[in-house]
Order: C-alpha cells, then structure tokens, then sequence
C-alpha cells in the first residue's frame, strides 16, 4: 500500500505502538524490535575525521564538540556520527580465581546493576528550601568499580572486584563498522539539511562555522569532504545556468537570421521577458533552482517563442497587406489567441503525467512539470499582450518583412518548392499515406534494437567497489582484507580518494545512494577520481586485476546514478515457504545468469550457509547439577568472546562493562572441556563437558528475509557497467528463461530492481495519462467544433516515433525514463503544430476559398510559423544533447519533433483533403 508524505508519520506512530505492545511477548533474549523510519535522511554534507596520532575516542571526543557546533547552524536539520567504536569499560575476572573464591558471576552482575540503578531518596525542606537526597556510591569513576565490594560466599569477608579482576578501559573488540578515509581510521560526520532551505547558503555557512572552529581544532586531526552537496549544486546550478544562456543565445540567434531583425528582437525580448516571470513564479511556488527545474526551462524555450512566432508571422503579412500595425496587431491576435491558447494548454497537459505521478519518480521529476506549466503558459499571455505591443514599438508599416519579394509573402523559393511537394503529395495521397505508414512501421521494428534503460549513471567522477568475503567471514578478517584492497587501489593514478566502510555502506549522502545493511563479511569502497574519463579508465583496470590480485572476495563495480535506483540491477524474489527448495530455486536462476556474459555480481541475499558448533545440551545431566540452558549459554559467552554484565555512567556517557577472561584464559573449541560452569543449586562450578554430550558441527541459515511476511530469497545480479549493455537487455533476455522454469506449487517468482522501479515509475505515469489525452482531445474537438478535424491532427502524433528511432540508434542513445517523458511530450509539440496548420485551413475555408487552394495556400502559410517553433525548439535542445541526464531526451525530442514536423506540413493536409474528400483542381 501506498502512502502520501503526509500520512507517513501517523503510519510510523501506529506501527511503534503495536510493536511496543508486542514486545513482552518476545521469548527471553530476543534483541529489541527496530523501526527504522529515518531511511530517507539524506546528509548532503559528509566530513571525514582523520588522525595518525589519535585513537577512536579521541576522535569521537572531537566530533562530539563539532556536532553540538553544526547543529546549530540556521539551515542545519540534523548531525549524525558514523564509524566510531563503542569505548568500554573491560573487566577481566579468571574462572580459576572465581572458582578458587567460590564466586558467582552472576552475584558480580547483579552488584553491577544495583550499584548503577538511578532511585529517587526524596527530597527534605532545610530551612525553607528543598534539597534533593542523592546517596553516593554511584558507579562512576574506573576506581570506584574496582572498589566495588563483594562478599565471600564461604568465609564471608569482604573482596574488592580488583581482587579478582583487572580492569581497563578500550574499545569493543569486534567493532559492527569501520571507516577507512585515504588508508587511515576515520569517523564520519554526516549533516543533512533542513527541509525547504537553499543548500548552497547553508553550505556556505558550515563551511564558515568550521573555518571559525579551526582554532580549537587538535593539531593532527585532519577534516576532509566526502561528499558536499551544496558544492555539488552550486556547480550543477552554474553549468545548468550557462546552458540556459547558451540556449536563449541560439534560439535568438535563430530568430535573428530567420524572422529578420526587428521581428527576432521582438521575440527575443518576449522570450526573456517570459523567462524571467518564470523564475519570479518558481520562486513564489517554492521551486529550486536544480538540474530538474533548469532542465525543464531548457525544454521549453524553444516551445517558449512558438507563440510569438505566430503572432509577428501574423503582423507582417499583414502589414505587407497594407494593413496599419495597429490593425494588423489585433485581426493576428483575434484571429488566433484562442486556438494558441488551446494549443498551449495540450502542450501543458503532454507533461501532466509528470506532476501528477505519486511515486517516487513522480517526487524527483515533479518539477519539471510545473516549470513548463508556469512558462508555457506564461508565453501565451505575453504572445497576446507584450508581443502585439512590441512590435508597435519596433516595426514599420513600410517594413515588408524579412524574406520579402515582393506584395505576396509566399513566392519565395522555399513556399514554392514546398506547395509543389504538398499537391504532389496531395495528388499521390493514397500512396503518401501508405509511405508514412511504412516508415511508422520501420520506425517501430528498429525501435527494439534501440537500448532500454531507467536512469543513466550520474557524472560524478566516483564509483564504489562492493567487496563480499565468505559468509561467516569475522568483521575483523574483512577488516584485514579491505586494507589490503584499499591500499591497493591508492596505488592508481588520477585518484582524488578512496574511503572504505566496511560491515555496512556509508551514510546516506545522496538520494540514489542505496547503503547496504550491516553484515561482516561485506565492505565498501567508495573512489573519486579527477574527472570521468579517468574514473572510466580506473574502473576498467580494477575490473581486470582486482579478482587476480585477491582471490578470496568477490568484487561488484557500481556508478552513482542520477534518479532512483535499486541497489541490484536484476532482483528475482523467489517466495515459498521451504528454505531448502527456495535455495535449490535460487541456484536455477544463478545458472541462467552465468550463462549470460553481459551478467555481473551475481548472488544471493540469503548468503552461504554458515558452520555452527552445537553443544549437545544433556537436560537430565543438567537438572540434576541444577544447570539451566542459560546458564550454559552465558559461560560460553563469556568464555569466549565475553558479556555485558551492567554499565559505569561517565557524564553524560554510558560505558558498557564488558566482562571476560584474561587473554590467557580465553579458550579455543579445542579447550572447551576446560570450561567451568556454575551450577546455583550446588554453590560450586562444575566443568562444562558434564552437561554436554559433545559438539556436533552443523549448517545454519545466516539470513531468512521475509517479504510480506513470507519467506523471500532474492537472486542479485547486475549488468556490466563498463559495456554499452543495459539492465533492461539483461532483463530482456534472461526474464523468459528464469519463468520458464518449473516452479513448485507454494512458490513464485517475482521481479524487482530496475524493472520494478521502471514499472512503478511508468505506472505512476500512466496512471493519469488517459484522463490528460482525453482532455488534450476534448480541447481539440472544442477548438474546431468537430470530430473529424481533430481526427486529422492526431493521426500525425505517432509520426514522431519514426524521428526518435532514428535519432537513438544513429547516436547510439538508450531509451531512458527521461527519453519517455520527451516522447509523450512530442504528442503536445506535434499537436500545437498541427492546431496552427489546422486553424488556418478553416480560416481559409470561411473566407470561400475552394477547398483544395484553401488547404495548399493554409500549408504553405504556415510553412514558417510551424518550422520555425520546431527548428527554435530543436535547437534549443543542443546544450541538453551533452548533459547524462538529459540527453536522451534532448535526442528523442530533437530527432522526433524534426522528422514530425516535416512529415506533419504534408500529412496533415493530405489526411484533411481525405476524410473530407477534397480533390485537386486546377489553379
């Protein structure tokens, strides 16, 4: 089930409270339920503490100090400390002693709690004042738990816990995650921004809080960028900035040259007139400026003067008519605000999916929507307003236009060519038809040749490096293991850094960054290079020597990516209610992937199965000697890596007391018959191998993921990131083979990863995408007050497909998310195009012009208006062709509208003299 943003809190809070109620129902020993409901946090700034000379709590004394600093910055919503170790208090007591003492450890334990417990003791009035009863005796220093009092059980006299223990403070031995900044231990500082702020003015205040913190900084402690978006940004927002100048310079440029100087400073002005009531609307409406929003404004320019066009197309055919520009300036306006109007609002609508999608896809490109909205709409009111006064302003009635020949605007060789092209076509129709027809079907055939993908990869220049050992591997073996591959790795050139985090990924510093979950035999590495040709170069050194170099992990390469992503490419969710049949189902699936050579990283998230020692617990030996299985247990916890048996409060800090045996004592399985347990109703230890019947070695599941409540083991695979292959052809080819095996009845296979996120994002789309063309043909029909006239312009809405085929296979661009949007949104395009031509067929017909000259003379008007919305449009593009986010869709968009445009000028006269059997005549 879906939830709005709104909703998500209330959901959370419910979910805490029956959870919390839950709870005591849990069996004995059960860890505390988590509901993690923070995912989402994005720490868009992430710092990286270093120092040769320090420890781990030294450093985290540090960012402790710098926390309390940055939260307090306007702007700032929270910081948050990654990749320190636990500092603990190590209470080593040996079982020889303790047996020697006739000691209990569960007596020290209980002494531990007691002496740690926070009770109220009142409070009494001294003279009128109140004044709080504290006793003394709180653990709080290492010397009062060392003088912590225990009594002999057989003599009675009193024993100091420094008696039988020595106790020191340190970290936790087997850490849960390790950070590595440049082949140094680090800890990271990750700071998210509140939500609605400008992140570059935040950026810039931290960065002037910790310049201002440099003087208490220790010497030997070195701060280092991971990761800071508010750089990211403002670099993205300025190179976005230049391609929106370099685009308003070409479409102006363009109209310069082709509409003649006065007119294409007229529509220049209005142009950047309309831009920048755009920003002023952004601004009101909370929009940022971003890749999204500047994207979108970079998609309508050219579509920004298509209206202008029309109009000044308008005054000057007037004005070489003889007309005033006054006059000239209102029969334009009359004659066409209307139908422009109605054109302006199907373009809008072509993009309503966007905005409307309530998934995540729909959140990330939600903006893009809304920029065109306010800038389209706002060139159609200037297009009536400023444009008509403008060209009062700038032109001449004596000024026949640019282009001109002599009284009739049209003899030139371009209109002459082209009316002799259209009654050709016109003449020929039935076979024009059939041509256009024939090259849609072409466009479609080579259409599945073109590459599918979601989202492309972003052009930051970083990837990481997902390193698996065994599972069952210790975190402290990986540790070892990741070192080595780190150093490794800083041995390349053209590196900027290399961090690590092994046991678990990162903090979240972007929203595509997918962080694995905690396991120990897992590490990431996350390497920035100076640019992304180098990073390419890097990679595919690493892809050919890693695994030559270090034969025990397994290496997975991945590329940041601009849009939401999954963490796997390929996820097969295979759903039964038998581990072993889904782990023989999950092998069946791995085969067809080893068999594709376009497959990488191929696994599983269940894991290997694990080795476990099984003490074979004797119940009626341990009844008799009074040994629960807990007692076993809880020996064979501190015999072997130790427990946590209460807590010294250090300030404001809660140290763990962790108790265990000297190292000398610390035993192997070999040395498990040497183990001592206490047995309570005997007051005496008992050597282990009394209660046991051996150990037994067996196999264990180390994960059981379950989804919808129902045991789900998930085949992970990825497609090669260094190839021109894609996850969607992955998909395509192994998605038949994997479902035409022979599944148990219980069991099922479903698809995640990129296909899911592609479907739900596509969904999401075409979830309102029926209601917006039926409105965009409700607008036509009201527009032309028929059926059949609508009809004519919308048989050339599927032309574009013959264009976008094109335009992908001949730059060898895949089909991305981006490129869909830019192919629904040519239906608009087309569409306004096409009400243009149409609108004037009408006017031509109206004035009792004979048909068949009535559709020639309305195409060949419109030969200049049409063209030149699209060549602004198309050209418009160029700085988008460049960008990875966008270039797809600048492609699909450029090659669709040109070919469309072209194709429309014809077919939408040619469909008109057909269904409304127009025949040529003799002009």
């Amino acid at each position: 089930m879906d939830y709005g943003p709104d909703e998500l809190p209330q959901i959370w809070d419910e979910m805490r409270r029956k959870i919390n109620d839950l709870q005591p129902t849990l069996p004995q020993g059960v860890q505390s339920l988590q509901i993690i409901d923070d995912f989402g946090d994005v720490y868009g700034v992430m710092l990286m503490l270093t120092g040769d000379d320090y420890d781990y709590i030294e450093l985290k004394r540090y960012a402790d100090q710098l926390t309390r600093e940055l939260e307090l910055i306007d702007g700032v919503g929270k910081v948050d400390i990654a990749g320190d170790q636990q500092e603990m208090l190590f209470v080593e007591i040996s079982l020889d002693r303790l047996a020697a003492l006739n000691l209990d450890m569960n007596v020290i334990s209980g002494l531990l709690n007691q002496q740690n417990n926070v009770v109220s003791a009142g409070e009494v009035m001294v003279n009128g004042e109140s004044l709080i009863i504290r006793p003394s005796g709180t653990l709080n220093t290492v010397e009062a738990l060392e003088n912590l009092i225990i009594h002999g059980r057989d003599t009675g006299n009193l024993i100091r816990l420094k008696d039988v223990a020595t106790i020191s403070r340190g970290i936790q031995e087997k850490p849960g995650n390790v950070l590595l900044f440049n082949g140094k231990k680090a800890i990271n500082i990750g700071i998210s921004f509140a939500s609605g702020v400008n992140v570059v003015e935040v950026g810039q205040r931290i960065e002037a809080e910790l310049a201002s913190l440099e003087t208490i900084k220790p010497a030997g402690i070195d701060m280092n960028y991971f990761y800071n978006q508010s750089q990211e940004v403002d670099d993205s927002v300025k190179a976005f900035v230049i391609s929106l100048a370099e685009a308003v310079a070409i479409v102006i440029i363009v109209l310069l040259f082709t509409m003649g100087l006065r007119s294409g400073l007229i529509i220049g002005l209005v142009l950047l007139l309309t831009v920048f009531g755009t920003f002023i609307l952004m601004n009101y409406n909370n929009i940022e400026l971003h890749r999204i929003s500047l994207g979108a404004l970079i998609i309508a320019l050219g579509m920004l003067v298509d209206n202008a066009i029309v109009v000044v197309e308008g005054i000057l055919v007037g004005l070489k008519k003889g007309r005033t520009k006054v006059q000239a300036a209102t029969d334009i306006v009359k004659q066409t605000q209307w139908p422009l109007l109605g054109a302006t609002v199907i373009a809008i609508t072509a993009f309503a999916p966007i905005g409307l999608s309530q998934d995540a896809t729909g959140e990330f490109m939600g903006s893009l929507f809304w920029v065109l909205c306010f800038s389209l709409f706002l060139s159609w009111i200037t297009a009536i307003t400023l444009t008509p006064f403008l060209a009062d302003l700038l032109l001449k009635e004596e000024d026949k236009g640019a282009d001109a020949e002599d009284e009739d605007p049209y003899k030139g060789w371009l209109f002459v060519a082209f009316g002799a092209s259209l009654k050709l076509a016109l003449r020929f129709r039935w076979l024009t038809v059939a041509g256009m027809v024939a090259l849609l079907v072409g466009a479609v055939v080579a259409f599945g040749s073109v590459k599918q993908q979601f989202f492309p990869p972003s052009n930051t220049p970083m990837f990481y490096v997902d390193m698996w050992m065994p599972e069952g591997t210790d975190i402290r073996e990986t540790i070892k293991k990741a070192e080595e591959v780190e150093s490794y790795i800083r041995t390349q050139d053209d590196i900027d850094f290399v961090s690590a985090s092994i046991g678990q990924g990162l903090q979240r510093f972007a929203l595509t960054y997918q962080p694995e979950k905690s396991y120990e035999a897992y590490a990431q590495f996350q390497v920035r290079t100076t640019d992304r040709d180098n990073m390419f170069k890097l990679l595919h050194k690493l892809d050919d020597n890693l695994a030559k170099t270090f034969d025990k992990p397994t290496f997975q390469f991945k590329l940041m990516e601009f849009g939401p992503s999954p963490a796997s490419k390929i996820e097969a969710r295979i759903t039964g209610p038998d581990p072993q049949v889904l782990r023989e189902l999950a092998v069946q699936v791995e085969d067809i992937l080893h068999t594709d050579p376009g497959a990488r990283n191929i696994r599983h998230d269940w894991r290997e199965r694990t080795k476990e020692l099984v003490p074979v617990f004797n119940e009626s030996k341990a009844r008799r000697l009074g040994i629960s299985k807990q007692d076993l247990s809880s020996t064979l916890q501190m015999a072997f890596g130790g427990s946590t048996l209460g807590f010294l409060r250090d300030g404001t800090h809660i140290l763990p007391i962790m108790t265990r045996l000297p190292e000398a004592e610390r035993v192997d399985f070999e040395s498990l018959q040497n183990v001592n347990i206490w047995s309570p109703s005997l007051q005496t230890y008992i050597p282990v191998d009394q209660v046991i019947d051996g150990v037994k070695l067996d196999w264990d599941e180390p994960l059981i993921q379950r989804r919808d409540r129902k045991r789900t083991l998930t085949v992970l695979a990825d497609h090669d990131v260094l190839s021109d292959d894609t996850a969607a052809s992955l998909f395509a080819r192994v998605q038949p083979k994997v479902m035409a095996l022979h599944i148990p009845e219980g069991y099922e296979i479903t698809w995640g990863g990129e296909y899911e996120s592609s479907k739900d994002a596509q969904e999401g789309l075409f979830g309102s995408l029926p209601m917006g063309y039926l409105l965009m043909f409700i607008i036509t029909m009201l527009l032309f007050n028929s059926l059949k006239k609508p009809l004519v312009i919308w048989f050339t809405v599927p032309l574009s497909i013959i264009g976008v085929a094109f335009g992908l296979l001949t730059t060898n661009m895949p089909f991305s998310f981006t490129a869909f949007l830019g192919l629904l949104s040519l239906s608009g395009m087309i569409l306004k195009n096409g009400i243009v031509l149409l609108d004037q067929i009408n006017l031509e017909l109206e004035s009792g012009k004979d048909p068949y000259l009535a559709i020639v003379d309305s195409a060949i008007s419109r030969v200049r208006p049409v063209s030149m919305a699209a060549l602004t449009t198309i050209l418009g593009m160029i700085p988008l062709v460049f960008d990875a986010f966008f270039g797809s869709m600048a492609i699909t968009i450029m090659a669709g509208l040109g070919f469309a445009t072209v194709l429309t000028l014809i077919v939408v006269p040619v469909m008109f003299a057909i269904l409304f059997k127009i025949k040529p005549t003799t002009a």
